[in-house]
């Protein structure tokens, strides 16, 4: 039987399959799109008729894209959308103040507090004491125990209170303690939380901001960096990791001008690093899925995110002592991530690509490799395979030797760039 006649035989068993379909009371998108695909798979061995296969692939396509809507979560307009925004950056005086990144988180909030009188804080340790680092100190006895107070040790049930407070129209900022204990309440949050809008067609939203803090910090159950865990159970919450504390505030500053949900991931090492006090506290934004480049270079672009970038920073000034010129970018965000491929802008300069995190082999790196690779299709950019740094298999081991030898430091991610650099 030749090609020919067994494409007429095709087309009579599609022409049985399609009375059927016909037949039937309620048919479904899915039996009606791979029925015109079993078709179009016939007719590709007929003689062509290029009009109708043309209007047969454009049907399917339009078919496709309509189901595919009704299960995408579209997201809510972002700041930048709405009518006059403009990006703001901070404000500096012409001989700022140098304060502790607590001390300018400490002020941000104070004036977020006034700024918005739906919004208020909790969470273990937030009210009285003013939080572990005191980041919320005085802000309780200035606003009342009904904006600033104190939860149980539950992290999921925090998680829940700010939920169903965000559901009814406040704005708040639950505190989980810890990046590690974000374990405790990862149900809520990836059942609950992250898939809201989803399951109720976006009638339905639940805006609230969930700060925390993590990385390094010297100890096993204070210093993790889970980030395949948050990555791969909470698309739909925004992901923000910033590398001090002025990045924070402006990220705070940012999301309560948008209605979805965020993580805000602040790094414990830059609580008591010194930052300029800007002028205009509550008011400076910052673009989500926006790179920024921290150092630029020419020979490898090196890509990281929140304490990690004073790493990076530090490796790249003894590489340039060993003629090496790495370009450093700082993700920001990595839900969403890097929107505009800027990434793949600086790859085209320096055709080569390091990717540094603290999270275990196959992590958080693996998370932002594939969206290079595929998202931003950089491969045609680069003359070698990349170089992926990351933490130990296990969690942080205690104590300063104990950090040195689980997580990425300048003096090995030197070693690991320059062994990289000669092969």
């Amino acid at each position: 039987m030749n090609c020919v006649s067994y494409g007429f035989q095709e087309l009579s068993n599609k022409k049985w399959e399609l009375n059927e379909l016909l037949k039937t009371s309620y048919p479904t998108r899915k039996e009606m799109i791979r029925f015109a695909r079993k078709l179009q798979r016939s007719l590709a061995i007929l003689p062509r008729n290029e009009a109708f296969n043309q209007e047969l692939g454009n049907w399917i396509a339009s078919a496709e894209m309509v189901g595919a809507n009704l299960f995408r979560d579209e997201p809510l307009p972002g700041p930048s959308e709405l009518p006059g925004f403009q990006w703001i950056k901070p404000l500096y005086a012409e001989n700022p103040d140098w304060i502790t990144g607590t001390e300018l988180l400490n002020r941000n909030f104070e004036q977020l507090l006034r700024k918005y009188p739906l919004l208020l804080t909790f969470g273990e340790d937030t009210g009285v004491l003013g939080g572990v680092n005191q980041e919320t100190r005085g802000l309780h006895e200035k606003f009342g125990d009904h904006r600033v107070f104190d939860t149980g040790i539950r992290e999921t049930t925090i998680i829940g209170q700010g939920m169903g407070l965000a559901l009814r129209g406040f704005r708040p900022i639950a505190e989980i303690q810890y990046l590690d204990y974000l374990i405790y309440a990862l149900p809520t949050l990836a059942d609950d939380l992250s898939t809201l809008r989803y399951r109720t067609c976006g009638r339905q939203i639940a805006p609230l901001i969930i700060r925390t803090r993590g990385h390094q910090l010297q100890g096993m159950w204070h210093s993790g960096s889970p980030m395949s865990m948050l990555l791969g159970s909470m698309r739909g919450i925004h992901l923000c990791v910033p590398r001090n504390m002025t990045q924070a505030s402006a990220f705070y500053n940012t999301l309560l001008l948008c209605q979805e949900p965020a993580l805000v991931i602040e790094p414990l090492k830059g609580y008591y690093v010194r930052e300029k006090m800007p002028l205009n506290p509550g008011e400076f934004t910052l673009p989500l899925g926006v790179p920024e480049v921290m150092r630029e270079g020419s020979d490898l672009t090196l890509v990281t995110y929140g304490w990690n970038v004073t790493i990076a920073l530090e490796a790249a000034e003894i590489l340039s002592t060993l003629g090496y010129s790495a370009e450093v970018m700082d993700v920001q965000t990595l839900a969403p991530f890097d929107s505009g491929n800027s990434i793949t802008a600086s790859l085209q300069k320096t055709n080569r690509l390091v990717l540094l995190d603290e999270d275990v082999p196959g992590g958080g790196t693996g998370y932002m490799l594939q969206k290079i690779m595929e998202q931003e299709r950089a491969f045609y950019s680069m003359d070698a395979p990349p170089l992926i740094i990351s933490a130990k298999d296990h969690r942080g081991a205690y104590g300063t030797d104990g950090e040195f030898f689980s997580k990425p430091n300048a003096e090995s991610v030197v070693s690991d760039i320059v062994a990289w650099m000669q092969r």
